[in-house]
């Protein structure tokens, strides 16, 4: 993909389904009795892995290729049936994560794996505290990696009281999904409050949840029911979007429907600190998630300083903020986002080297990085890593620098945002390209 600069991006769309919402609406559906609806369901890559893997564990499922309406016809909590296969989450830390939960109360053994960038990623955060409540699981290659293999809970799970060292909703969420076949109530404590999805679902669908502070506790036994859900656009595709307005002279963009919960919505904290010019239109609930349009022009931003308490409110949409940083006026620090160092590539180090290559005044920490703002970019040639959150950011970056920016292995959007390419053009990206 090569990409130029850009002037006077206009227009209104709607960005795609939230991935995390689209993940646990297939996942809650399989363990509830009955149907549940889904509109509005990301079709990317690491969604459908999720649908593929609960085929594969015996839930019927009506899904039609370019189609965002999903129909789940649950089992109960006890309905999964053993895989005749080795279940494949492709690129999906979150399919892995959540699924490790739910396989621990299981009365089969499974295996999980995925692709090389899976097999990375640190899976040691959920295999201990599952452990702790009883689950068997066996990193094949050791070290918390994967592959997983999960077998049955000798004497069933046991409810704990979990301190968790990292604000992670993945952590939390699986951990809460064992804590459904455990024997006793088991609760989660984070740092900070991570994204809230899991809870607001599994309560709709009748778990006995509850929250208090940054402490989640949750009883065993309930009996889910299937529901309807209506998934708002993703706040972490918006991001994209959101920079692309405040930063190209002349811009205005309007993105409906995009979702704005509370333990989402930092990007729009961030952008209000730096001075942008937005709007959020016609706010609503959505299946309890609050949603809104973002109207966004053209800004001159200001630096901030980014960090504590508001890092998992917006961690997936740092490198994109780090783009927005390098044409604002001071030096923007992002601190406490360690957590960026074991997504699907080293996100620190990515950023930082590649805004380096296109002459951007950016360091790397050990917990983030500082960005002095003013200097200007020019196009380079930029290795994705085959990681979804860096090829978007750096098409935004292109589309800000002089000469041609070219990114490789571009198409790893489609994890998140197969027609992000096709909306950028939409909005008159590449007029001039």
């Amino acid at each position: 993909m090569i990409l130029k600069r850009a002037h006077n991006l206009k227009g209104t769309f709607q960005v795609p389904g939230d991935k995390s919402i689209s993940h646990r609406s297939v996942m809650f559906g399989a363990l509830a009795m009955g149907t549940t609806q889904i509109t509005n369901f990301l079709e990317g890559a690491d969604c459908l892995s999720t649908i593929s893997c609960f085929r594969s564990m015996g839930i019927q499922i009506e899904h039609t290729p370019g189609l965002t309406n999903v129909l789940i016809h649950g089992k109960g909590l006890h309905g999964l049936k053993k895989p005749e296969g080795i279940l494949d989450v492709g690129n999906s830390g979150t399919t892995m994560r959540l699924m490790s939960g739910i396989l621990s109360g299981q009365s089969f053994e499974s295996t999980m794996n995925g692709d090389s960038s899976i097999q990375k990623r640190p899976m040691g955060r959920v295999i201990d505290p599952l452990s702790q409540m009883g689950a068997v699981i066996h990193s094949i290659p050791g070290g918390g990696l994967a592959p997983l293999t999960i077998s049955p809970a000798k004497g069933g799970l046991h409810g704990i009281n979990y301190l968790s060292r990292v604000a992670s909703a993945q952590v939390k969420s699986a951990i809460l999904l064992a804590g459904l076949y455990a024997d006793s109530k088991t609760s989660v404590t984070e740092p900070y409050v991570s994204r809230n999805h899991t809870e607001i679902m599994l309560k709709r669908m009748g778990a006995d949840i509850r929250s208090e502070s940054t402490t989640v506790t949750i009883l065993p036994g309930a009996k889910l029911t299937g529901d309807t859900i209506e998934v708002p656009g993703d706040i972490s595709s918006a991001a994209y979007f959101i920079a692309a307005g405040l930063l190209v002279p002349g811009s205005e963009i309007l993105i409906e429907n995009v979702g704005i919960n509370s333990t989402r919505d930092g990007i729009l904290r961030v952008i209000k600190a730096m001075g942008a010019d937005f709007e959020i239109l016609n706010i609503r609930n959505t299946d309890s998630e609050t949603a809104g349009d973002i109207l966004i022009r053209y800004s001159e931003l200001k630096a901030v300083e980014i960090g504590g308490d508001l890092i998992p409110t917006l961690i997936d949409e740092i490198p994109v903020i780090a783009v927005m940083a390098c044409f604002a006026k001071g030096t923007t620090v992002i601190k406490d986002a360690s957590e960026l160092k074991v997504k699907e590539s080293n996100r620190i180090d990515v950023m930082v080297k590649n805004l380096s290559i296109m002459g951007a005044d950016i360091t790397a920490t050990e917990d983030g990085m500082i960005i002095t703002g003013g200097k200007p970019l020019t196009g380079a040639t930029i290795d994705s890593m085959e990681d979804h959150r860096i090829a978007m950011s750096f098409a935004i970056a292109g589309l800000l620098s002089d000469g041609e920016t070219t990114i490789k292995n571009a198409i790893c959007v489609n994890i998140s945002y197969p027609n992000f390419y096709k909306d950028l053009e939409r909005l008159g990206a590449f007029k001039n390209n």
